[in-house]
This record gives structure tokens, C-alpha cells and sequence, in this order.
């Protein structure tokens, strides 16, 4: 079957693998109908990951929607021709942090994650014709035929980590939030924000396209190319800072920017995904304003998936928006140079085998 494989720093291309077969009682095989490329995956183009790849080898992905065509002895919750995504790590279910809902860190998967390399499963990906989900009924979600292929595979992990990122951000009316980044995860986390009748709702980035997509929604947009940005975001809440900042991106620059903007007392959200060894945090900065600091880059998303589901069922908000560009299997190489390099404003891209 076609499948896309890590080749090395921005060498990500469709090649061939085995085709997939069931051999535990607790798997699922299905054809992938849509998937799309995670900001996070940008990571493994740009090579940050490089270590934890296997050249030639490695299968990338995992944001899904995909249809069962065979499922494993032990299965009963899903059947032939079921439309289902998944979250984006493998999580039993039955485990210690499972049961307290820190899926990704399934102690009996040892914290496996979809297309992300050696030391996190070896897992095969959703850039593919089709695949394999083992332990399926713990971590996969039936998608209703209301929902389309493009929105549900948002809920592997788009979506859910915006919840999460509401969620420990914890706003309350009236208050002043930033959000850094507007990608598609943080442009979801601003759907959401926003619906919390929020005061001001400042929005970093350096694109303008993305900004101009968040104005459009009541945000106050912010370009950090602009050398005076934080003190013309600093101006809005009269100096003191940011109650609330979510933090979408992952890089050190954007968590200290986080840090210099927040006010005595606020709680920043980070849900970025850092792949920096240090970061120079001074502890007594920290202390002596209280702040509250949260880390979730390795978002713990299947205990958020059917709530994602009820907020597009809903109409709360529609993820379908965010895509820009449709792209083939075949020409997964060109969409995430695409992606890397925000060629013709690509926001979020849809792959279809």
C-alpha cells in the first residue's frame, strides 16, 4: 500500500509499505477516507525529531478519519463500514493513568503515539491507505454522518487540545486572554474563548492571513513581526498583563513571551509542543508574581474527543473552515512543504489517499 515515510529533515514522501493485518484481538483495520498534517508534525519535517526516526522506515500521521473494514476477535464496540476517528496517542483504557484520564501516558502502550517514531510505539500513521488501531475501543470514536470527513479528523487532536487548553486556562467573563499562535489548533482555541464572553481577546502571529482570519471573529490581532508588539498588546490591558495566556506553538520564544506578557496572579496555558531540551525559567519571576503555569504539549485528548464531537454537532463551532488546500497521498511532499512554508496562505490541508 502507499504510505508516507520519513526519509529524513524535510524529506517526508509517499512510498510503500506491507499491507496492514490484524494480529491482536483487540485491533482494528481500517482505510483511511482523510487525514491532514498536525502542526506538531512539523516538527519531524523540520528534523527536531530526527533521533526518534527511523530513516526509511518511520510512517508519519495522526489525525484520522477513516472507515473499519476488519476488526479483531475482541472487538464488539465497531463493525464493517463504521466511520471513526481516533486520538492521536494509543491508549488502553484499563491502565492506572488511563483510569485518571492521562491517556497519553497509557502505562501499557508506554505512551505511543501515531506516526511519531521509534521511541513512541512505532506505531503506523494515518498518511496512508490504510492502517492499524490497536486497542481500539479504548481510544476511537464512532463519527455521525452529520459531521464530514474534513471536520472529524480534527477530533483526533485539533480539537480536543483546544478544549484542554480552555479548559486550563479557565477564563472568566470579562477577562483579558492572548492567544499565541493562530494555526489551526489555536484558531479552534480562539473559537472557543471566545464564546466565554472573554473582555479583550488579543492574537499573536506572524502571518497576516491568520491574523486577518481571527479579526474577522472579534480578536484584536498582533503581529510579532512588529518590533514594538508587546507594547502595543501591554497597552490593552493599561500595562499590567494578560489574565489568561494560551499558548499554542511550542517554541521558547513564545512561552517567554508568554511570561513577559502575563499579569501577577495569571495563568498561562501552553499547549505547544516543545521539543527544547532547557528553557532558562526563572523560578523566583514565577514565584514572586504567582503565576500559574501549565504544560500540555502532550495533550491527553480521548477523554475530550466526545465533547469535541458534541461541540460540531452542535454548531458551536466548524473546523471544516480551517481547511485551505486538498492534497493527495502521492503528494504528501508537497504538502508539507507547503504547510512549512505557508505557501498560498495554507492553513490546515486535507489528504486523501
Amino acid at each position: 500500500m502507499k504510505a508516507a515515510i520519513y526519509y529524513g529533515p524535510e524529506d517526508i514522501r509517499c512510498g510503500t509499505k506491507d499491507d496492514p493485518k490484524i494480529a491482536q484481538p483487540h485491533e482494528v483495520l481500517v482505510n483511511v477516507k482523510a487525514t491532514s498534517i498536525c502542526g506538531s508534525d512539523l516538527h519531524l519535517y523540520r528534523g527536531a525529531l530526527d533521533p526518534f526516526m527511523e530513516r526509511g522506515h518511520s510512517p508519519t500521521g495522526h489525525e484520522l478519519c477513516g472507515e473499519v473494514v476488519e476488526i479483531g476477535s475482541g472487538i464488539t464496540k465497531f463493525k464493517p463500514g463504521d466511520r471513526v476517528s481516533m486520538a492521536y496517542s494509543c491508549s488502553c483504557g484499563e491502565c492506572y493513568m488511563c483510569e485518571v484520564d492521562q491517556t497519553a501516558h497509557c502505562e501499557t502502550t508506554q505512551k505511543a503515539v501515531y506516526g511519531f517514531g521509534i521511541p513512541f510505539g512505532d506505531l503506523n500513521g494515518t498518511h496512508a491507505e490504510a492502517m492499524i488501531l490497536p486497542h481500539a475501543e479504548a481510544h476511537t470514536i464512532k463519527v455521525p454522518d452529520s459531521i464530514s470527513d474534513k471536520a472529524a479528523l480534527t477530533l483526533s487532536c485539533n480539537l480536543p487540545s483546544a478544549i484542554i487548553a480552555n479548559n486550563l486556562a479557565n477564563i472568566q467573563p470579562g477577562e483579558n486572554v492572548a492567544i499565541i499562535g493562530c494555526g489551526p489548533t489555536g484558531l479552534m482555541t480562539l473559537d472557543i474563548a471566545l464564546s466565554k464572553s472573554a473582555g479583550n481577546v488579543v492574537v499573536f502571529d506572524n502571518q497576516p492571513y491568520r491574523l486577518e482570519i481571527a479579526a474577522k471573529k472579534g480578536a484584536i490581532p498582533i503581529n510579532t513581526s512588529q518590533e514594538d508588539f508587546k507594547e502595543k498588546a501591554l497597552s490593552i490591558t493599561k500595562g499590567r498583563g494578560f489574565d489568561k495566556i494560551i499558548e499554542v506553538v511550542g517554541y521558547p520564544e513564545t512561552l517567554q513571551m508568554a511570561l513577559d506578557m502575563i499579569r501577577p496572579g495569571g495563568t498561562i496555558a501552553a499547549i505547544g509542543v516543545f521539543c527544547d531540551a532547557e528553557f532558562n525559567l526563572v523560578l523566583a519571576d514565577v514565584f514572586l508574581r504567582d503565576i500559574s503555569l501549565h504544560m500540555n504539549g502532550f495533550a491527553n485528548v480521548q477523554p475530550y474527543m466526545w465533547e469535541a464531537l458534541r461541540l460540531m454537532e452542535r454548531g458551536v463551532l466548524n473546523p471544516e473552515e480551517y481547511f485551505s488546500h486538498d492534497f493527495s497521498l502521492n503528494n504528501i511532499d508537497k504538502a508539507f512543504e507547503a504547510f512549512h512554508l505557508k505557501t498560498d496562505n495554507a492553513l490546515k490541508l486535507l489528504i486523501k489517499p
